[in-house]
């Protein structure tokens, strides 16, 4: 059958064995993403057709046990009060408030590849971030410099040179950028060894992301991290991107330390409750040092036996939180480095999303990505070639994602002509698919494998391929179905409507 056909896609739906998964969540339909409102009591066409929606790298869709979850969570506050920190309740699925983080963590903990004592649930992603730099950058005079790479996500960018700046250093001379050879979007394995090699007498701290936010590109998180290592520099991961994307085994890879947000593919609603792994060596709480000298690796500091940080009574023993005897005394491993009282709404919903991942395996779902992502660039390779062949042969835009599948998650980045993106994206939202953009002319196509389908795929590439031709031609995105090829179908598109 040919592969560039709807019939082909619904097959490969049929046949795949997680496919059944997408019914755990609600799929917004193209008639819920064009009114102005929340619902309406006229119904249209559009309201029973859903939406294509390939934006899980930006906010995972909403799993269908969270409002149930939700309201539990409600009507335990509204019933029982501040008994509702400690009470079992008969009737709901959800744990005493007290307990609500420590239930997300087992399945956190295989999520990302660790012991269930390395993984947290707390804060958000860039608050983690700072909580672990506060802990493991611990510059030196002869080490005092942090790498990370040049086209960083912001919010990265901005806690390296805060913490820079908090130690009274020049982030000019202490902030060295990982940048992409001039003829590349991505940055290859060697060239991060070479960087970190020659750098290495100078840096106390590498901090780089598992997937790259703008190209997707998956970095080779086991080879750079043992690289670092015997280089003697700590390093830590952004893994806003990957964590519920890749196969991820932080532990048996000795990363130190990693955070991430829970809003993107693992589906915790906006803004939602982030993560952190440190790995048990770090975790360790020891007797008090007598000695007041500070240790060079950090571990001991004073006279305290556990690794110095920015601490909060969340993260003190339970035997004595509530003694009220201003104490410090740390939980051993992640749990340690709590803060405050997570929110009991945004742990809940995450643990509704968590109770979808019990449903198979990550493994299993880094093998449906790989395929689902196949299928995507094969059908993109298509539709360059048509362009290339047809009148002018102007090929309107490039992959700018690895191919190789240990290169990449989900996303697969495509760089649009320069002058498109505008009627692209405005021609795409009008048919009621969902991707985001990253300026001046990147979109971010993300088949989520948890929920998305052959069949979003291939409708994205033919609602993708109207959109290149109305930009090409100067149209606004909204105006009537173009003709192709001078009214004739083109090969291998014949849905194409």
């Amino acid at each position: 059958m040919d592969i560039f056909t709807e019939a082909y896609a619904t097959e490969q739906d049929a046949q795949d064995p997680l496919s059944h998964l997408r019914s755990n969540f609600l799929i917004p339909s193209k008639g819920d993403l064009a009114r102005k409102t929340l619902r309406s009591d006229e119904k249209t066409e559009q309201d029973d057709e859903p939406s294509i929606y390939l934006c899980g790298n930006s906010l995972g869709l909403q799993p269908k046990l969270t409002r149930k979850y939700m309201q539990q969570y409600l009507d335990t506050w509204a019933s029982k009060g501040v008994y509702g920190h400690f009470k079992e309740i008969e009737d709901s699925s959800l744990v005493p408030w007290l307990h609500v983080d420590d239930d997300c963590v087992p399945e956190m903990a295989k999520i990302v590849g660790a012991l269930p004592s390395e993984v947290a649930v707390m804060q958000t992603l860039t608050a983690n971030l700072h909580l672990m730099m506060a802990s493991f950058y611990r510059p030196t005079k002869e080490r005092y410099k942090i790498i990370l790479e040049g086209k960083a996500f912001p919010s990265d960018h901005y806690a390296v040179e805060s913490h820079i700046r908090h130690h009274a250093l020049d982030p000019s001379e202490s902030m060295l950028l990982l940048t992409p050879p001039p003829d590349s979007h991505t940055l290859k394995t060697p060239q991060i060894l070479s960087f970190l090699t020659a750098h290495a007498p100078t840096t106390a701290l590498l901090l780089l992301p598992g997937i790259q936010f703008y190209t997707g590109q998956a970095l080779d998180i086991p080879a750079i991290t043992a690289h670092a290592h015997h280089l003697g520099i700590t390093v830590g991961w952004d893994l806003a991107h990957a964590a519920g994307n890749l196969e991820l085994r932080l532990h048996d890879w000795g990363v130190d330390f990693a955070v991430w947000c829970s809003y993107k593919y693992l589906n915790g609603g906006p803004g939602g409750v982030g993560g952190l792994f440190v790995h048990e060596r770090h975790g360790e709480v020891g007797e008090a040092s007598s000695s007041s000298s500070k240790e060079s690796d950090g571990e001991v500091q004073g006279e305290v036996g556990y690794r110095p940080r920015l601490a909060g009574w969340w993260g003190s023993s339970k035997a004595s939180r509530f003694a009220m005897t201003n104490s410090f005394v740390p939980i051993p491993g992640a749990a340690g480095f709590q803060l405050s009282n997570p929110s009991v709404a945004d742990t809940t919903a995450l643990r509704a999303s968590l109770d979808v991942f019990k449903l198979t395996s990550m493994q299993a779902l880094r093998a449906r990505s790989v395929k689902l992502t196949d299928y995507l660039l094969d059908l993109l390779d298509r539709l360059a070639e048509e362009q290339e062949e047809e009148e002018g042969g102007e090929q309107c835009f490039s992959v700018i994602t690895p191919r190789e599948p240990e290169q990449r998650g989900a996303q697969i980045s495509v760089l649009l002509k320069s002058g498109l993106l505008d009627v692209v994206m405005a021609s795409l939202e009008a048919a009621g698919v969902v991707v985001d953009e990253r300026r001046p002319d990147v979109i971010r196509v993300a088949p989520a494998p948890l929920y998305n389908t052959y069949k979003d795929v291939y409708l994205f590439v033919r609602e993708f391929r109207l959109a290149c031709q109305r930009a090409v031609r100067g149209e606004d995105g909204h105006g009537e179905s173009v003709m192709v090829n001078g009214g004739k179908e083109a090969k291998g598109w014949s849905e194409v409507k």
